[in-house]
């Protein structure tokens, strides 16, 4: 599903070059759950964004879906996101002056869905979330587990291949985070892929395999689960 080869992104600011990945090659088959780690600045992030068609890299390849995407423009990042990529935030990301049907409804508004079939997804989206009893509240109004419950449908909703989960624990305590992470596991288990960033090595756990950055560059490769037949690897 996807596969970077020597992937590396630099930010250029006030005449000082920052490379934040460095010669970055990876792979992820459809169905696994990856998780993303290291330490902060290690570029974690830029390479989710980069995944999740956010961002272009300053070199190398990244191909998704069977399609080298590194030079895309931002117009066709943004088609070829449309109900293929779902995302989740650490922050949540939700928009406070819509409720929280109208939140997990926004991305089939984007694809045009017809609105009896934007009814049924929503209602199914929350409802599996066990969060439809409060789809008339307001972001606010919530919980942060039940926040992020509406974030996971919100990225649900349109069926994506690919779920990319930027420490979606990070704002929760441990009982409301492991509902989350569990949450994403069923969604692995029915078929969803998952790529996480995460700090938590107990969030890891729930992941088939754990890919290790620092200062850019991929330097471990740890496999948890039994469903993938990868070894440990040292780059």
């Amino acid at each position: 599903m996807i596969k970077s080869q020597n992937l590396s992104k630099s930010y250029l600011t006030e005449d000082v070059e920052t490379t934040a990945l460095n010669n970055v090659s990876i792979e992820i088959k459809e169905g696994e759950f990856v998780s993303i780690m290291g330490p902060s600045g290690c570029g974690k992030s830029t390479l989710l964004n980069i995944m999740g068609l956010l961002d272009n890299p300053t070199s190398g390849e990244y191909w998704f879906l069977d399609t080298e995407v590194s030079n895309l423009s931002e117009r066709q990042r943004a088609q070829l996101r449309k109900g293929n990529i779902g995302f989740v935030f650490q922050s949540f990301n939700l928009i406070d002056e819509l409720t929280v049907y109208e939140n997990v409804e926004l991305p089939l508004l984007y694809l045009g869905m017809p609105s009896e079939e934007r009814k049924e997804r929503v209602n199914a989206a929350l409802d599996s979330m066990q969060i439809l009893h409060r789809q008339n509240h307001f972001p606010q109004q919530l919980s942060g587990g039940q926040q992020q419950r509406v974030a996971i449908a919100r990225a649900v909703v349109a069926g994506p291949k690919l779920i990319l989960a930027d420490e979606p624990t990070g704002n929760l305590d441990s009982t409301h985070g492991e509902e989350v992470m569990n949450l994403l596991t069923s969604l692995n288990e029915a078929g969803t892929t998952i790529i996480m960033v995460t700090h938590s090595p107990a969030d890891a756990e729930y992941s088939h395999r754990i890919i290790h950055l620092f200062d850019g560059h991929v330097v471990t490769e740890n496999v948890i689960g039994h469903k993938y037949d990868h070894t440990e690897v040292s780059v």
